[in-house]
């Protein structure tokens, strides 16, 4: 069995992250009890019916949360002691809206929001003129703006590695992070909770595929804790920034900040900022790295290959979200993926193959020094496929004890989310 390894030399983790990424899907926040309520329903445009993905719906006064799937829909298991409450309903572009439980209908609700006024760039509130200087201030300020206690957190993490259609390798897993304050130059912890695997490298041409850093990967598309991940040293002088039209998240105003990497003699970045325009946070980022260069992108990735062969990265993104709470902003979501290509000598053919990955938080708790606790803390050079033998427990994930990789992580997560501590 032959092998190919990632690793990178500017960038490990960033690099680790490229390999990564899935749909958005779903998240609980905080431990369920036996009693309680499931709401499910879809989200759409006001006007053209359309779904509306990656929209969040957060139980006010709690830390119960969700996220729609690539197909509007969610699931919101809310439990009696917080019956009476309001859901708030919120997405870029979109006007939020506050809806008391009650007047969710079961088993199917279905929930329009009209987009967002179009007069954004009138608003007296978007002063700035200089985008790099608002970046430039905007990571000045994760000390005050984001956590600043560390915290325990618990997530919900995939990866998956499919050959054109066929999935290959799927790893799930609950996880613990020990999150650190974002003012902090101490790294983010790990440790394994419960994990599954399944695996058919028979059906990958002799191919095994090893993705180093497991849950590390979506953790470190943080950009606010690890921003020299993505802008190299810390500096963002090698960058140009431009501004796009404002846009609006609930009653946020946004500044949408475009940005890419001026060097192009490697792999270079490029991508989105949104950034809330009254506070100075970011918010939402997505971005890419350009792998045009083949042979820059191959030397950056592919540590080892089978003799006779060329693989280089076709295409590459990265997702990371925050959410509020209490005038502090989280780490909630992250996603990364990549898709490659296997040229091989000889062959008329090559084979393609994407590497995907997402992380999504479902508890905030203080740290406790036992947060390891029935998990086993990992290194950001894990392999999942390699290392979570033994992790398996069929009474905690269930009779459903399959892992589906065409269900979205909005059905994976629904087996086990009354688990989840």
């Amino acid at each position: 069995m032959k092998f190919i390894k990632f690793t990178s030399n500017r960038i490990y983790i960033a690099l680790i992250t490229i390999l990564l990424i899935f749909s958005v899907q779903p998240l609980i926040a905080q431990q369920l009890t036996s009693s309680f309520t499931e709401y499910k329903g879809k989200v759409v445009d006001a006007k053209s019916s359309d779904e509306i993905a990656s929209t969040h719906l957060h139980i006010k006064n709690s830390t119960i949360s969700t996220i729609t799937n690539s197909e509007g829909e969610f699931s919101l298991k809310v439990p009696s002691s917080n019956s009476n409450s309001v859901v708030t309903i919120s997405v870029l572009g979109y006007q939020s809206k506050n809806i008391h439980l009650n007047y969710f209908e079961l088993p199917y609700t279905i929930i329009s929001l009209e987009p967002a006024a179009e007069e954004l760039s009138e608003v007296q509130l978007f002063s700035a003129t200089n985008a790099k200087e608002l970046v430039r201030q905007t990571l000045a300020n994760k000390g005050t703006n984001y956590i600043n206690e560390p915290l325990v957190l618990t997530a919900f993490y995939r990866e998956n590695i499919q050959q054109r259609n066929h999935h290959v390798s799927l790893a799930e897993a609950v996880v613990k992070i020990n999150k650190q304050p974002y003012h902090s130059g101490k790294k983010d912890k790990l440790s394994l909770y419960k994990a599954r695997k399944s695996s058919e490298y028979n059906s990958l041409d002799t191919l095994a595929f090893k993705l180093r850093g497991g849950p590390y990967t979506p953790l470190f598309t943080d950009i606010m804790k690890y921003p020299e991940f993505l802008f190299f040293k810390n500096s963002i002088e090698g960058y140009q920034f431009d501004f796009e039209s404002p846009t609006q998240l609930g009653n946020k105003y946004l500044y949408v900040v475009k940005f890419k990497e001026l060097n192009h003699a490697q792999p270079w970045y490029y991508g989105k900022l949104y950034i809330d325009a009254k506070t100075l946070t970011l918010v939402k980022a997505d971005y890419s790295l350009n792998v045009d260069d083949r042979k820059s992108a191959m030397n950056m990735f592919v540590k080892k290959k089978p003799g006779g062969s060329k693989v280089f990265p076709i295409e590459t993104a990265y997702q990371i979200d925050y959410n509020e709470s209490d005038g502090k902003w989280y780490y909630s979501y992250g996603n990364a993926y990549m898709k490659f290509v296997v040229n091989w000598k000889n062959k008329l053919f090559n084979s393609r193959y994407t590497l995907t990955s997402e992380m999504i938080v479902t508890n905030r708790a203080p740290y406790s020094k036992n947060w390891t606790v029935n998990a086993e803390e990992i290194k950001p050079s894990i392999v999942m496929i390699d290392d979570v033998s033994g992790f398996s427990d069929e009474n905690f994930w269930g009779q459903n004890n399959i892992i589906e990789p065409n269900k979205s992580i909005l059905n994976a997560i629904e087996k086990i989310k009354d688990k989840i501590q």
